[in-house]
């Protein structure tokens, strides 16, 4: 009777530590999916207040700003803006990338916070994640309709969705060991062309910001004087508007040199085909050259780099040059996936103007980087892995000495037989052969002796005479 109270205390102090552990969950759950919504909406609303703010004829309002903030946090999303009817879908790339960094973070230091190791606890941190961006994207598109600005609903939803999604799974997947089982379960050689392609992605946009680095330094005196505003507000906006758009600029670049190139409205700049014409007052879009120039070519060597580099990678995959040139395509596939993306999100429509559309050629783009990349990967690791012994030819010595073998045997029984034969001629017949058959005195079978005939006296027969 003395053990009941212990015991009920004892269940009473679990039943405790289970509900703080349950309200601890929700707490945290509910900040990793308020907290990237509320912090990226306030930075839109803290860039525009700053532009706003600097400007020369500009009219400062916190309503104006917080409602400006609205498809400024959408468009964050990538998700297209329609301005007076108007579309507007070539988005600064920047905020996105920011947004996806800091749903990236929260997600991982949640995971971190709840001590993850399943994939059920991981799908409630990304599920509460992708829920709140989903509903708050829904909830600003419906409060846009009818207005200057309007949005698509469905877009408003399933955009920030999937973005918030694709960077949530990312922070929590190595928390819930997901990734050893992917890598336990996939291919070993699939594994490692996935890796290579994404090294190839990375270079690549390297290889971008190179090329775009070189235009810019070309281009230095146009950018400079379109930076030349009299009021520090304008220039101020010109900047950050450059920044927004600087991934989409290298995504271009690495078009560019990679062959099929982009258009911005009539304006086509391509190694191989190249239009000029009026492009908008943007800095960053001093870059762009007046007019075709042959050395472009060797911009090529970019993306060939990228490829040898790929193959580099994989030389040593497997012992079979056919293995490695099928890791060789997986990474192809994987950079033709990914710039399939990223050209389609850094172009878009431009409002319907003389500079519409931004036209970064994604399939084309998919299709020269899975050359670029195979090709000369493919070249790389077949050649400088590891190669198959080469054995001549050599005779069946088996087979040789197999029938040597057998005519020696062949002749020994053969000799054997004769020695036998020749044994069973020279044998002596036994005393009941004899017996049986007895063998004939040739003195018994002359007969008695001719009495005409003279006796063998030894003496030779007289002559007639």
């Amino acid at each position: 009777m003395g053990a009941m109270p212990h015991t009920d205390l004892l269940e009473a102090v679990e039943q405790d530590r289970a509900e703080i552990a349950r309200s601890t969950r929700v707490r945290v759950l509910a900040v990793a999916a308020v907290g990237p919504v509320l912090t990226g909406y306030a930075a839109v609303a803290a860039v525009l207040a700053l532009v706003t703010a600097i400007a020369a004829r500009a009219l400062f309002t916190t309503t104006g700003v917080l409602a400006a903030a609205v498809p400024g946090w959408l468009g964050a999303y990538q998700v297209p803006v329609r301005i007076e009817g108007h579309e507007l879908g070539a988005l600064p790339l920047l905020p996105t990338l920011l947004a996806l960094v800091l749903v990236w973070r929260t997600a991982a230091s949640a995971a971190d916070r709840l001590g993850v190791e399943t994939p059920r606890e991981a799908g409630q941190v990304v599920g509460a994640i992708v829920g709140a961006h989903a509903a708050v994207g829904l909830s600003l598109a419906l409060l846009c309709s009818g207005g200057t600005v309007t949005i698509d609903p469905l877009a408003g939803l399933y955009y920030p969705a999937l973005l918030s999604g694709i960077a949530a799974v990312a922070g929590v997947l190595p928390r819930a060991g997901l990734s050893h089982v992917l890598s336990e379960r996939m291919d070993a050689v699939a594994l490692r062309g996935l890796r290579a392609g994404l090294l190839a992605v990375a270079a690549l946009l390297a290889a971008g910001a190179v090329v775009l680095t070189l235009a810019l330094a070309l281009s230095f005196s146009t950018v400079r004087h379109l930076f030349a505003i009299e009021d520090f507000g304008g220039g101020t906006g010109m900047l950050l508007l450059s920044l927004g758009y600087l991934p989409n600029a290298v995504v271009a670049a690495t078009a560019f040199s990679a062959g099929p190139g982009f258009a911005l409205g009539s304006v086509v700049v391509s190694p191989m085909d190249f239009t000029g014409g009026a492009v908008p007052p943007l800095p960053l879009l001093g870059a762009l050259p007046e007019q075709g120039q042959a050395w472009w070519l060797v911009l090529f060597a970019f993306p060939a780099a990228v490829g040898t580099l790929v193959g580099w990678v994989l030389r040593e995959v497997d012992e079979s040059p056919k293995v490695r040139v099928r890791a060789v395509v997986v990474a192809s596939v994987v950079v033709a996936m990914a710039f399939a993306v990223l050209g389609g999100a850094a172009g878009g429509a431009l409002g319907g103007g003389p500079f519409d559309p931004l036209d970064l050629r994604a399939a084309w783009l998919s299709v020269a980087l899975v050359a670029w990349v195979a090709v000369p990967g493919a070249v790389v690791a077949w050649t400088a892995g590891p190669q198959p012994l080469r054995v001549e030819p050599e005779p069946d010595s088996d087979l040789d000495s197999d029938f040597d073998e057998d005519d020696l045997d062949d002749s020994d029984d053969a000799d054997d037989a004769d020695d036998e034969l020749q044994d069973s001629d020279d044998a002596e017949p036994t005393e009941d052969e004899a017996g049986d058959d007895p063998v004939e005195d040739p003195a018994e079978d002359a007969g008695p002796a001719d009495e005409d005939a003279p006796a063998d006296t030894g003496e030779q027969p007289a002559s007639g005479r």
